[in-house]
Parts: C-alpha cells; sequence; structure tokens
C-alpha cells in the first residue's frame, strides 16, 4: 500500500540532528538523485552562508526574547520597515509571542492565499514558523502544513513554537528551498514570505515549487521585487541580501522565470512600496553616498505578492 505524504516525511525526511548532515538530500523523491546539477553561480555557496549565519543570529536572538530583523542594521533601532504591521491583532493572538517575533517576512502570504479545509500547504524559509501555524489553523486538522528551512537555530525555534500552539498538522523539514524534500505532485499550495529573493538560483527555487505541486496547485508568495534598474552598490552588497534588498529581482523577471518554470495566470500585487526614509535603514555603514544611493532607490522597491497556478 502506498505510504502517505506525512509517512514518508516521518521516515526520511526528519531534520537530521547532525549540523554536518547534508541540508539538501530529498531521500522522498527517488528522481532527486538523477536531476542534474542546479548551476548556481559561484557566488551562490558564499550567499547561502551568509544567509544561514544570519538568520541563525536572528533565531538566537528571538530566543533570548528580541524581535528578530530581515534589514540588518535596522534591527539596531527597532525599526523594519520591511518586516513591521505585517500581522493583525486577531492573527497575532493566534501563535506563540516567540513565532511573532521571529517573523522576518514582507508580507503576510496567509491572508492572501485562500487556503481551504483539507489542503496541504508548504512554506518556503519558513524561519520561525508563523505562516506554518497560521496555515495549520487554516487547512484545520484535515489539512497539513509543512515548513522547509535550512537553518537550524530557526528550525529548533520552530519546534518549540508548534509544541506550544499544540498543532498536530504542522511539520517542519530540514532542507533548501533549491532541492525540497518532498515527492512529486504532493502539494496543494506553496507560499513564502521574503525567502525566494534570498536564493542565488531562483529558477531551481521556481522550478522545484512546480515539480512539488499537484496539478492545478497554486503559487501564492509574498516577495521584495524591483521596478526599474537596481543601483550597482546595492546589488553588490551581502549585507543587503541578507536582508531581502539586493537579491531581489525585477517584477518582469520574476513573471518571466515563473512562465519558464511552467506556471500559469502568474501576476503581482504590490503591497507596499518603499521610500527613500525606509532605504535609509537598509543603507547604514554603505558610506558617505548614501543619501543619495537612498534617493536611487525611493520607490524602486516594493513587497508585492506573487501568485501563479500549476495547470492541471
Amino acid at each position: 500500500m502506498k505510504s502517505t505524504l506525512t509517512e514518508q516525511f516521518s521516515s526520511c525526511c526528519a531534520p537530521r540532528q547532525s549540523p554536518a548532515a547534508s541540508a539538501t538530500s530529498a531521500c522522498c523523491t527517488p528522481a532527486a538523485a538523477a536531476r542534474p546539477s542546479t548551476g548556481e553561480p559561484e557566488s551562490a555557496g558564499s550567499v547561502k552562508e551568509i544567509v544561514k549565519q544570519k538568520y541563525g543570529q536572528a533565531a538566537t536572538r528571538v530566543a533570548q526574547g528580541s524581535r528578530g530583523s530581515c534589514c540588518g542594521g535596522a534591527s539596531d533601532s527597532g525599526t523594519d520597515p520591511i518586516t513591521s504591521n505585517l500581522y493583525d491583532a486577531l492573527q497575532s493572538g493566534e501563535v506563540p509571542e516567540k513565532a511573532l517575533l521571529a517573523s522576518l517576512g514582507c508580507g503576510n502570504p496567509t491572508a492572501l492565499a485562500e487556503l481551504k479545509a483539507g489542503e496541504t500547504v508548504l512554506d518556503l524559509g519558513s524561519g520561525g514558523g508563523i505562516d506554518v501555524l497560521l496555515s495549520a489553523k487554516r487547512v484545520g486538522p484535515g489539512g497539513r502544513a509543512f515548513g522547509l528551512d535550512m537553518t537550524d537555530q530557526m528550525l529548533a525555534l520552530a519546534e518549540e513554537n508548534k509544541r506550544k500552539s499544540g498543532l498536530a498538522n504542522v511539520h517542519f523539514l530540514k532542507g533548501e528551498i533549491e532541492d525540497i524534500p518532498l515527492p512529486d505532485n504532493s502539494v496543494d499550495v506553496i507560499i513564502s514570505n521574503c525567502v525566494i529573493n534570498l536564493s542565488a538560483d531562483k529558477d531551481r527555487v521556481l522550478q522545484e515549487a512546480f515539480r512539488v505541486l499537484k496539478p492545478g496547485g497554486r503559487f501564492a508568495v509574498s516577495d521584495v521585487v524591483v521596478r526599474g534598474d537596481m543601483p550597482p552598490a546595492i546589488r553588490k552588497s551581502m549585507e543587503l541580501w541578507v536582508g531581502c534588498v539586493a537579491g531581489a529581482l525585477s517584477d518582469q523577471d520574476y513573471l518571466a522565470k515563473l512562465a519558464s518554470a511552467g506556471f500559469e495566470q502568474a501576476d503581482i500585487e504590490v503591497t507596499r512600496v518603499y521610500s527613500a526614509d525606509d532605504a535609509q535603514g537598509w543603507l547604514t555603514g554603505q558610506g558617505a553616498d548614501l543619501q543619495q544611493l537612498a534617493q536611487q532607490v525611493d520607490g524602486k522597491f516594493v513587497s508585492g505578492f506573487i501568485r501563479a497556478v500549476k495547470p492541471r
């Protein structure tokens, strides 16, 4: 008898205990080993390690009772134009406090994804688990909510938040969004909250999302996108890459990559526009040209809700 998705997850995709273990194993997908290499640029490894380090540090701060931030130096002032005020009071009251403190996203995909009872949801880059927990409540006991993250500290925090929530339909996986450890055609909805822009191989991420979605499945993520050209100084900054900005695609590139991966009905709904004043926080430490650089990015970075559908 064919095993269920949860049984497959429990038997071979549980988070590994050793930090040295590979985070890219996709043992639930027999074809995974035969898939070609990602073709990531040479900088992908360094981007990934910096992301892992910075988000691990953010998880540690949250565990100690401080709020996390995805905007680098902005967290020191307690002001983060990207991550602030994303969840209303009702949603905030539905999850443990540390899940809210660990929210490092740029939107609220659970509020826009129109989740249905009984669906299986996967959150790419689930962090402290807030969107997984909210999704689990939306899909109900007959549904399932999976969270995928590569950072040990975040996974530990997410498991703690799961325990405090009392939800039984939540499962956290250790792995990378470029190599999702779930079977083909196994997920109804993929959500993500300001994580795909952090990947150096976004084509692979979208291909993997397409693979694990069922026919008719929905891609419904929040992400930072760029309108127009990005100043080279922003694109080169690793610190800003970790802060959800430098790795952002243009809106047209995002739609083109979704189409290339096989998705249909792709569109972007702008949910928040970032001003030059917002950019001041991101650009802390960027040198004497800060003011000029901030003006160059005024209104160019936005948070958007990106939707697409896998054909039936």
